[in-house]
């Protein structure tokens, strides 16, 4: 608003400025009305050199009509994002200078590092002898790993998507794609996360680091799958179950088959059901820009396609669960989650971007009550 007040006064002062010299606005405002900021500018240098006009009212005026005048210009100046809602946290509490980077890896959105943190949990809990605790140092690694993995591949996804991002409603605000940081930085913020990533991965066993460090094939390539396929929330959850063959391997030093592959089984099939929700949010904008999604591929077919992979899911975690021995209690928060996730799918409303999102968000108590049926199941034989 002060911007505005200071142009109007700008060519206000103009105008009295062209008059005093006997000269017309109109004969220098075209009526296709381009940025009048350059015009003005461009007239009052023109008469300084002619010596018509004072240089101190010339530096008055270059000042006032210089201010930055679209959104994108005012946003790139005070380093913030536009918000169509409430501030989060971020935009409260961090310098101003950290701000983009810290909605880059979507810092203010945790559900991510929960989805991608849980399936580690359950497989660090699953290799913990009967009766004791799982390791609490190997659990904060792994919670710290996931917070900078989930970064790292949201930072991958907004530079090779940028161009289709400034496209979506819900994804045109984002830092590279609304300009506020360039490919450069978010590329220089990469490598960043990557190098503290790196640190944490070293003081695993030598069987995990390799298998940990082939996990990043699948976080680069992910964000192109979407434009080859209609599964690429297949992918996603080979990418983000990772976590169920890593957390078992950093515990025990190799894998075993038939613990650890139903349980990434299980990962792939809820990471096909939460996802799908989440892509029923985007599938307008995918349609016009042209990517696909399972969400697309199912249409109105979604919740028998969900009902399927959840099925598949509870039974791969009920298989894991019988191959690793576990304690009576598992199985009753697995029916619990079987509940949660049933509701999920039975009163998601596919037509109602909120509503989605909401049931996607919910997905963190999934992961919460069998992580629980794991350690009841550890501690309780």
């Amino acid at each position: 608003m002060a911007s505005f007040f200071l142009r109007r006064a700008s060519f206000s002062a103009t105008r009295l400025l062209y008059s005093s010299l006997s000269l017309s606005t109109a004969t220098i405002i075209p009526k296709s009305n381009p940025n009048p900021n350059f015009i003005y500018h461009h007239h009052i240098l023109q008469l300084s050199r002619e010596n018509k006009i004072a240089s101190p009212y010339l530096t008055f005026i270059k000042e006032i009509s210089t201010i930055p005048s679209t959104k994108k210009e005012q946003k790139q100046n005070s380093g913030e994002l536009p918000k169509r809602g409430e501030k989060s946290w971020i935009d409260v509490h961090l310098p101003r200078q950290v701000r983009p980077y810290a909605h880059l890896a979507r810092l203010d959105k945790p559900i991510g590092t929960w989805l991608l943190a849980w399936p580690c949990m359950w497989s660090i809990s699953l290799a913990a002898e009967p009766g004791i605790l799982p390791d609490f140092k190997t659990m904060a690694l792994f919670g710290c790993g996931a917070l900078l993995l989930r970064g790292a591949g949201c930072t991958v996804n907004d530079l090779l998507d940028r161009d289709i991002d400034t496209k979506v409603e819900r994804t045109k605000l984002r830092p590279v794609a609304s300009g506020l940081l360039t490919p450069f930085q978010g590329l220089g913020f990469l490598g960043f996360q990557l190098f503290l990533g790196l640190g944490i991965l070293l003081q695993l066993n030598n069987y995990s680091r390799v298998l940990g460090a082939s996990s990043l094939l699948l976080v680069f390539s992910y964000p192109l799958m979407k434009r080859f396929t209609f599964w690429p929330q297949a992918y996603l959850g080979l990418t983000f179950n990772w976590g169920a063959l890593l957390g078992w391997s950093a515990v025990k030093g190799s894998l075993d088959p038939a613990i650890v592959l139903p349980l990434y089984a299980s990962g792939v099939f809820w990471t096909l059901v939460y996802d799908t929700i989440y892509a029923h949010q985007d599938k307008e904008d995918d349609l016009q820009v042209g990517v696909k999604s399972t969400a697309l591929r199912f249409g109105d077919s979604t919740k028998e396609w969900i009902t399927g992979f959840g099925t598949a899911c509870i039974s791969s975690l009920a298989l894991c669960g019988f191959n690793a021995d576990i304690g009576w209690s598992f199985y009753a928060f697995l029916a619990a989650a079987s509940g949660q996730l049933a509701w999920q799918i039975w009163t998601v409303d596919l037509s109602c971007r909120a509503d989605c999102n909401r049931k996607f968000v919910s997905n963190k108590w999934f992961g919460a009550i069998v992580f629980s049926g794991i350690l009841f199941g550890r501690l309780l034989p």
